[in-house]
């Protein structure tokens, strides 16, 4: 079975969280690009303008200046283009009410940064277990 190449589109506004998730993909030999938008807005720009294509995930922190995590999920799932798109939302909030909201909107997936080990060492692992054996649509589907 051919390995897709899947980008990562990484919607985070904290510099060292994004220079510590790159560490740890070259840590465990994964190569996938990674696309980097400091807010929602820029996120939604990245995707209409084809910056990032398919196949791609998104890593979405929910405290975001501009445009939050929440208010791009609220876009993101409006538009027939991108709402079938999978999100993991990587966050330090622990509020009941941010996780009911973000499974609300369909994310995949809901990580707090301080529970996913040294150098997101286990959110590395679960997405390489992830795009192994998950199949994405790919831009000509």
């Amino acid at each position: 079975m051919r390995k897709q190449a899947i980008q990562v589109l990484l919607i985070e506004d904290n510099e060292v969280d994004v220079e510590a998730l790159r560490r740890a993909f070259d840590a465990n030999g994964l190569d996938n690009t990674i696309v980097v938008a400091h807010d929602g807005r820029a996120g939604i720009e990245a995707l209409q303008t084809g910056r990032v294509r398919r196949p791609y995930i998104i890593l979405l922190d929910l405290n975001l200046p501009r445009m939050n995590g929440l208010e791009f999920l609220e876009e993101l799932r409006c538009s027939p283009e991108f709402r079938d798109s999978v999100v993991f939302v990587l966050t330090t909030s622990k509020r009941d009410e941010d996780k009911i909201a973000a499974y609300q909107k369909y994310v995949a997936g809901y990580m707090v940064k301080s529970e996913v080990g040294t150098a997101f060492a286990k959110l590395v692992d679960l997405l390489s277990s992830y795009w192994r054996v998950v199949r994405l649509p790919s831009a000509d589907s």
